[in-house]
């Protein structure tokens, strides 16, 4: 039982010590990495919304009223 408790107080300084010197560390590697991931999925995202308006409203919608029209409008 000992040993189990001087491995988990071990497990957690060496977890602590982790931390502290991800804090202290002053170094800004990933921050132009992240910003560079975040605008370009910005960029990737507006163009698919363009694509997925210009589809429904060039397609989809007029051919949908055309069907509705054409079910509504049964002259049998």
């Amino acid at each position: 039982m000992r040993k189990f408790f001087r491995n988990l107080k071990n497990k957690a300084e060496n977890a602590v010590e982790a931390v502290k010197s991800t804090v202290a560390s002053k170094s800004a590697e990933g921050y132009v990495d992240t910003g560079v991931k975040i605008i370009i999925a910005v960029v990737i995202g507006g163009v698919i919304l363009a694509g997925l308006y210009t589809l429904f409203n060039g397609t989809i919608i007029p051919n949908l009223q055309n069907e509705i029209v054409s079910m509504f409008g049964y002259a049998g």
